[in-house]
């Protein structure tokens, strides 16, 4: 029996670790997926198993665990650095600089609120008071990255971080009801109805003129355009569009921007929403066609084909020539499920998806030009991957002095991966880094990288965890979480509603990710049929979360300094 006994007690034993690491995250994950009133914990939950596990004596060496710790940590950034970093610049277009600037602001306010609280409820004589004030906020915002950064910024100051993770997880859970309940109490206070924000939706969705593609089919009427060729009718018409498909006296043919429509010739158009009213005034009059059995030299297809090759990554439609060599054209260009225009300045990157159109024989030769081979995309680029990480950490090490604060500033673990991760997730190709990973993959990686982390903090902090609750100071510190995560949210969603009119559910999503509150986010999405909630959680979320493990780090070291 001696074999259990190590196996269960022995914290040098990596069999005992394994079992450990493996108990408290499978537990953690299953008790998360609990729902009350449809919010649950999710993986949050994980923490507070490793919590209870430590609490009766169970845990392991420590440096193995801080190992896995900080590996959890950067896992999880890096992976939320390469999903949010596509959208992370486009976030700031049309409404997204509203939403970012109100995010802004919450973020500002947490900080207030955190140092009022500070000021009023906590002993300052105590030196590690202010650290376990992060902790706090980090929990009040459900910011597990921030915690992480502020742990770091500790050990670099030599300073003991155990009593963080118990801040956090004294405040987490008062914060994940928080965000929910208060604009609940701004609905109230607004007599904000479901239905009117519902149908102010729907309005915007009708009047929406994005720049999707669209197609439509037409027949040439205009008398002055009579016997141009594409090219021309295109700087004649000061519009971006492209012909897909041409008939001209019965015979339907892939058409080239040298091609020539007549009076009378039908054509299929795609171009944005934007321009198709203004193509269709000036080309003629919309018609309905029925192309399947007109002849032609070959019959024509349309074809979805997925851009694989390495090589062709950072390049353009335009230097492709695909047109011009194959006689086919490219109508519009998936990427990540959203559709887009496919000009000839687009740059294109492995995993995108072509819609060609063209002769079976030219569009086979077109799949063969840019790959379509489906296995490729199922294999994760390992070394791109482990580029990044060794470029974050290293990126995140770099000192940087600021006046005043003794301990130079860095990054760290969480911020410089998380940097780098978005940087190559933008600008990759330019360098010749593929970074597509599949979703599920990527939602792999950060997942394990999360439950590493908080499974790391909970073992580490449980034993001390009771004792900071019974006898110690856990009732202010739960009270200095609720006031950090209620304050900001009730003034935030009052100003989106009052001073910016914005929709309701939108408002949802913006203190969701203001809040990094995924929990938030599902009881928001389940309000109303509409993505408002996702688009608004989107849009701030990736600026939120890299200043939410600025901010935390910041604190750490200009706080100490100062408190």
């Amino acid at each position: 029996m001696d074999w259990i006994k190590t196996l269960l007690f022995d914290t040098e034993s990596i069999a005992h670790l394994l079992l450990l690491y493996s108990f408290v995250i499978a537990v953690g994950m299953m008790l998360g997926k609990l729902k009350f009133r449809g919010v649950s914990f999710g993986v949050a939950f994980i923490l507070f198993t490793g919590i209870v596990v430590a609490h009766f004596g169970f845990t392991g060496n420590i440096k193995t665990i801080s190992f896995i710790q900080d590996f959890g940590l950067i896992l999880f950034v890096y992976s939320l650095g390469l999903q949010v970093g596509p959208s992370f610049f486009s976030s700031f277009a049309k409404g997204g600089i509203q939403m970012n600037r109100l995010a802004v602001l919450m973020i500002f306010l947490n900080i207030v609120v955190a140092i009022g609280a500070y000021l009023l409820l906590f002993d300052r004589t105590d030196p590690d008071s202010f650290p376990m004030l992060v902790g706090v906020l980090s929990g009040a915002v459900t910011n597990t990255p921030g915690l992480g950064a502020a742990e770091e910024a500790l050990r670099q100051m030599g300073g003991s971080n155990a009593d963080i993770a118990n801040g956090y997880a004294c405040a987490y859970p008062l914060a994940v009801i928080g965000v929910i309940m208060v604009p609940m109490i701004v609905k109230a206070i607004c007599r904000v109805k479901d239905d009117k924000e519902n149908a102010q939706l729907e309005s915007m969705k009708q009047q929406d003129t994005s720049t999707k593609p669209m197609r439509q089919y037409l027949q040439m009427t205009n008398e002055r355009l009579d016997g141009k060729t594409i090219l021309e009718l295109r700087r004649l018409i000061n519009r971006e569009f492209i012909c897909s498909r041409l008939m001209h006296e019965g015979v339907v043919v892939t058409p080239h921007r040298d091609s020539v429509v007549n009076l009378g010739d039908q054509l299929c158009v795609v171009s944005s929403e934007d321009d198709g009213e203004a193509i269709r005034t000036l080309l003629g009059s919309a018609v309905e066609v029925e192309w399947d059995n007109v002849k032609g030299t070959e019959p024509l297809v349309s074809r979805r084909i997925v851009v694989t090759k390495e090589k062709l990554n950072g390049k353009t439609l335009g230097q492709l020539h695909l047109g011009s060599i194959y006689d086919v054209t490219i109508t519009r260009v998936v990427r990540s499920g959203t559709e887009l225009f496919a000009s000839a300045s687009l740059v294109l990157q492995i995993g995108d998806r072509l819609s060609v159109v063209g002769k079976e024989s030219s569009v086979a030769a077109v799949a063969q030009r840019v790959g379509n081979e489906m296995k490729r995309l199922d294999v994760p680029n390992i070394a791109t991957l482990f580029i990044g990480i060794l470029v974050g950490v290293l990126f995140g090490s770099i000192p940087i002095a600021i006046p005043g604060i003794p301990t130079p500033l860095k990054l760290g673990l969480a911020g410089g991966p998380l940097v780098v991760a978005i940087l190559i997730s933008r600008f990759g190709y330019k360098l010749g880094l593929v970074t597509y990973t599949k979703a599920s993959a990527l939602m792999m990686l950060r997942e394990v990288g999360i439950a590493l982390f908080l499974a790391s903090v909970g073992i580490k902090s449980g034993a001390t965890f009771v004792e900071t609750i019974t006898s110690g100071d856990g009732l202010t510190y739960m009270l200095a979480g609720l006031l950090i995560t209620v304050i900001p949210v009730f003034i935030v969603a009052l100003i989106a509603r009052k001073r910016h009119n914005m929709n309701y559910f939108s408002i949802l999503g913006l203190v969701a990710g203001a809040s990094t509150n995924p929990p938030a986010l599902a009881f928001a999405n389940s309000q109303t049929e509409h993505d408002a909630p996702a688009v608004a959680y989107s849009t701030v979320y990736p600026l939120t979360m890299f200043l939410r493990i600025l901010t935390a780090q910041l604190m750490v070291l200009i706080g100490c300094s100062l408190f």
